[in-house]
């Protein structure tokens, strides 16, 4: 298992979207502070995309499923209160407010490329805290091998619930080692912000070197279990989508290849760049598969 990264950041750490998006200032303070808490060792410092690019092209079929559904939707869905109910093999199950679960957790800053669909790829400021923080305050039993998570699902704010694209509520999840890795975090926020709605408010998952395949939102139930949960894709899907969704170039999915991608942002004719193999942090993440067939287990 991975060794826990600490850190002392709270919300008042974050660093504002206008120095963020003034490259010069960031660069300069990465000089002085080496790097960012959650970025890959070696890997170049990434531009984030903007706030408009990131709260209006998304994934969330609870909503919709065109890329700006969600941004036209998701102003429907209550937020506050919100509870988290945690079960399964866990020494403290129950249901946890959110407002109670932040209270406990240290907010920390971390940017990362996170794939969006297909060959497309945006880079992402999220803050948050990370997932093993919140397993450590509930107390994971020695038999749990898995993490299982739950979306919300509410048909009178939720309208995509009405189509049949997938067996609903949407559900996801992890190997217990690479939920306690130190880079899977629970991310309420971006550039500092509440995450917006359309995003996965008030918590959703975010597991960089998995991109967007494993990043459920507006989580409502967490799971720990001794057995390999469902997750949507995969039963929607099982030749396209298996339990581990890990970023390999090498691997193509059936309908498009996982090669190159293209930055959201950057224009329709914007240059490719390759993709890294589980998206620059083999470094960190490698040792979780050793050994594993990564074809088989894909």
């Amino acid at each position: 298992m991975a060794n826990r990264w600490t850190n002392d950041l709270s919300g008042r750490d974050v660093t504002p979207e206008h120095i963020y998006m003034n490259r010069r200032t960031l660069l300069a303070g990465l000089a002085a502070s080496a790097a960012l808490p959650g970025m890959a060792r070696g890997q170049s410092l990434p531009e984030p995309n903007s706030w408009d690019d990131i709260t209006s092209y998304n994934n969330y079929y609870e909503f919709g499923t065109g890329k700006g559904d969600p941004a036209r939707n998701a102003h429907r869905l209550t937020v506050s209160p919100w509870t988290v109910r945690i079960d399964g093999l866990v020494d403290k199950p129950g249901d946890y407010a959110f407002d109670d679960i932040m209270k406990n957790m240290t907010i920390e800053e971390r940017i990362y490329r996170f794939r969006c669909v297909e060959a497309w790829s945006m880079v992402v400021p999220w803050n948050g805290f990370e997932l093993a923080d919140l397993l450590d305050m509930v107390g994971v039993q020695g038999a749990a091998k898995y993490v299982a998570f739950e979306t919300v699902a509410r048909p009178e704010e939720m309208p995509g619930l009405r189509s049949r694209v997938l067996d609903w509520p949407y559900v996801e999840g992890l190997r217990l080692d690479e939920a306690m890795h130190p880079l899977t975090i629970m991310a309420t926020g971006i550039y500092g912000r509440d995450i917006p709605k359309q995003n996965g408010a008030p918590l959703r998952l975010v597991v960089p070197w998995k991109y967007g395949y494993k990043s459920i939102k507006s989580i409502v139930r967490i799971t720990l279990t001794d057995k390999e949960p469902p997750t949507s894709w995969n039963k929607s899907q099982p030749s396209e989508y298996g339990f581990y969704s890990n970023v390999n170039p090498t691997v193509d999915h059936p309908r498009w290849s996982q090669a190159s991608e293209r930055r959201i942002g950057g224009g329709l004719f914007s240059s490719r760049i390759d993709t890294l193999m589980f998206n620059g942090y083999e470094q960190e993440v490698a040792s979780l598969y050793k050994d594993m067939d990564l074809v088989k287990y894909h």
